[in-house]
């Protein structure tokens, strides 16, 4: 059996069945407080030092809200003290009996309660404080803010990036009444997903010391930097469907355009990632065996599914999810002042770090570079403060309950990487916030019923570059509409889609669209917003552009085609072109006769690398300015087109012009053979999909007693074999690789059901 790298070490918790996660027990809600008192036990002078280190900032906090806040009032210093101190006993006693009647109202009561349950503690440890008045509510709303204001600034600022509150703060949350789990040996797995992270850029952050976590793995032998190789499309979707279920090939591209079916498939949309997840599962995903998926697009056949899209697209899901309403761990991050505030004066600070980061690229003239403003401000702050906590608090919750496995995708430095670049500092700070987060799972291990191993992976890397717009004055779409008959694209109706804000604003999505799916007023009020804003970005093919939902092929499309009919996509520097008037796909032939001087342009212009096209007598062959190689015969006329990108180019490219519906022509961006940078079809300047630079140079973390059998590893589906045996060899999934499908996971061709909010 497998060594996990962490061996759990003091007094046995909690603990639960070695293969199914708890569900808690149901002792009263006032037991249930005094045991996560009695919990923090003084194990060490450290630990008393840190409580009284508490309560005097509590105690200095306090005296400044009384002071500033009129209506608050104190007789002495030393009643502030004794409030200060019966603020932290109510707190913990009754905070777990507030978040048990807020779960039954579902999200509003979970949000009413986040805004004013410490408004109640903090209004009744003072009025219980002897020498201490309050004059009202209102000074009792606006004390309790600032008090957990100031607690979290001073304590963030004091700390230095130590997480050692904001650990307590988690595992606080995730207690739950004991005797609920039994604890056990058999080592658990957390799979960390630091999507669009280049193995390149992990060693050097490993060689230069900045990741002090992953580097301390690395260093004292613990774990193996292993590279793999992403394939083409180098997305996270196709690479989630591989890594976990090993069907990459279901996936051609973060969005793509299906002839048969006449829509367009957005894999960052829930209600298509829930088709696209029928199409992956045979009930054996990575995570069949009880195992748990946070923030990922598809499942990967987990009974329990958090923050996932393709569980939240699912109509039965929802329809379950209304019935049970939020979950206790959602309930007790918003409502714990900690936890929410700390995210609220994050990402304050990080909408704030964000303009003076773009402010300065601009100052300073950095190149390449793209505009950074918008809803990118917000939606970093979410994803990187506000998600980054929540998916935290979901894990340890996770761990505490001794789930078997558990996969989390943290999009994080992806987010920034795109808009700032993949090697600029801000976006290293991010995985450097990455890193740091490791750390507290990983000290959060100790508290777990059973040992947990961590396996760190990425889904891709990113590629930097200006923007094909920014090289050549027009986007790609722009180009193909005027090289079709139709210049400056008048008249010529496109289904578009960018991934700019679909990418970014995935997750945001996900959680909205899962709070939306609750009953109640608040669940309705965010379905019709999600309803509104999905009929205004619908766009039908004859009616216009089209920003990822799915559209409708034109009837009774014109003999050989017309301008308006046409569709163009990208993902990253790869881009499809699809003739929806034609049904199947389009060899080279026709395409030439349809629009005589559309390829050689396309192939003739310097921001394109490669055209990809079917033809009659030579099958897929990839076209380049000097020369040809025919993909199917493995032979090359004149210049070969594919060299700059490598020896494994011309088996990818091949393998994934074969994907079904991919488009009529594929194209790759031409690379800069001196910088190795790409021009995305996107406007972002770091990007991900296609070939070239270090966008398909993957990354796998592993614990260095698990050996990699099939080294190198060629795709996410090779990766999901590997981790698949790992999970085997600790003594899970068993019977599951032979035929045998658990009753907890979903059965072929049905949603997996998803975890209440």
């Amino acid at each position: 059996m497998l060594e996990p790298l962490h061996r759990r070490t003091g007094r046995q918790g909690p603990g639960m069945d070695e293969n199914q996660a708890s569900t808690g027990g149901a002792s009263s809600r006032a037991r249930v407080g005094w045991r996560l008192l009695r919990g923090r036990r003084l194990t060490s002078w450290t630990e008393v030092r840190r409580m009284l280190v508490g309560l005097v900032l509590a105690w200095v906090v306090l005296s400044l809200t009384i002071w500033v806040v009129p209506g608050l009032n104190a007789s002495t210093r030393w009643d502030v003290l004794v409030a200060a101190a019966l603020l932290g006993v109510l707190t913990a006693l009754l905070r777990p009996v507030v978040t048990s009647f807020a779960l039954l109202l579902g999200w509003v009561g979970v949000l009413l309660a986040g805004l004013f349950a410490e408004v109640g503690l903090f209004a009744l440890a003072l009025v219980l404080s002897p020498g201490i008045t309050v004059s009202g509510f209102w000074p009792a709303f606006w004390g309790s803010w600032l008090f957990a204001l100031l607690t979290t600034t001073i304590s963030w600022v004091g700390s230095a990036g130590d997480d050692t509150a904001f650990l307590s703060h988690l595992l606080g949350q995730s207690r739950r009444a004991a005797g609920s789990v039994t604890a056990t040996s058999v080592p658990g797995v957390v799979f960390i997903q630091l999507d669009g992270l280049s193995a390149p850029l992990l060693q050097w952050g490993i060689r230069s010391g900045d990741l002090p976590t992953m580097t301390r793995w690395v260093r004292t032998g613990t774990h193996t930097l292993t590279e793999w190789q992403a394939q083409l499309p180098s997305t996270t979707p196709a690479s989630q469907a591989g890594l976990l279920h090993g069907a990459s090939a279901q996936v051609p591209a973060f969005r793509w355009y299906e002839k048969e079916h006449g829509r367009l498939m957005v894999a960052s949309k829930p209600k298509d990632a829930h088709v696209i997840q029928q199409r992956l599962t045979d009930g054996r995903g990575l995570l069949a065996d009880g195992g748990t998926s946070i923030s990922n697009i598809f499942t990967g056949d987990a009974p329990t599914a958090l923050l996932t899209m393709s569980a939240v697209g699912g109509q039965d899901t929802r329809r379950a999810a209304r019935r049970r309403g939020p979950s206790r761990g959602y309930a007790a991050f918003f409502i714990n002042p900690y936890g929410l505030c700390r995210s609220l004066v994050l990402s304050v600070a990080e909408m704030v770090k964000e303009k003076f980061q773009a402010r300065r690229q601009r100052q300073r003239g950095v190149e390449p570079r793209i505009d950074r403003h918008g809803s990118y401000v917000l939606l970093r702050a979410v994803t990187n403060v506000l998600l980054r906590d929540l998916n935290a608090g979901l894990i340890v919750e996770q761990m505490m309950a001794g789930t078997p496995s558990v996969y989390t995708d943290f999009t994080d430095y992806d987010e920034i990487a795109h808009h700032a670049g993949p090697t600029r500092p801000e976006s290293m700070a991010s995985l450097a916030g990455l890193d740091q987060l490791l750390g507290v799972l990983e000290s959060a291990v100790e508290h777990a019923p059973r040992p947990y191993a961590f396996v760190v992976l990425s889904d891709h890397g990113q590629s930097q570059g200006a923007t094909f717009r920014q090289r050549h004055g027009q986007t790609l779409e722009e180009l193909v509409r005027s090289l079709m008959g139709a210049p400056g694209g008048s008249g010529a109706p496109t289904v578009t889609a960018s991934t700019g804000v679909e990418e970014t604003a995935g997750p945001a999505n996900t959680f909205l669209s899962q709070v939306g799916s609750q009953g109640g007023a608040t669940g309705h009020a965010v379905r019709r917003v999600l309803r509104h804003r999905s009929v205004d970005d619908e766009v039908h093919l004859e009616g216009g552009s089209h920003d990822g939902a799915a559209a409708s092929a034109p009837a009774g499309a014109p003999e050989g085609g017309a301008a308006a009919d046409v569709v163009v996509i990208a993902s990253g520097n790869l881009s499809m072109v699809w003739f929806p008037g034609h049904p199947g796909r389009m060899t080279r032939e026709e395409v030439e006769a349809a629009w005589p001087g559309l390829l050689p342009a396309l192939v003739a212009h310097p921001g394109i690398g490669y055209v990809v096209v079917q033809t009659r007598a030579h099958g897929l062959v990839a076209l380049g300015r000097d020369g040809t190689r025919y993909l199917e015969e493995d032979r090359v006329e004149g210049r070969d087109p594919l060299a700059p990108f490598g020896e494994a180019a011309p088996r990818e490219v091949l393998r994934h012009a074969r994907l079904e519906h991919v488009g009529d022509l594929v194209l790759n961006s031409a690379m800069d053979p001196g910088t190795g940078e790409v021009a995305a079809f996107e406007e972002l300047v770091g990007n991900h999909g296609g070939l070239g630079g270090w966008q398909t140079q993957a990354v796998l973390l592993h614990p260095a007693a698990w050996p990699v059998q099939d080294a190198p590893l060629r795709g996410a589906d090779a990766v999901h074999r590997q981790l698949v045996r790992w999970l085997r060899d600790l003594g899970h999934r068993r019977g599951l690789d032979d035929g045998e499908v658990p009753a907890t996971a979903a059965p072929a061709g049905s949603p997996a059901p998803s975890h209440p909010l």
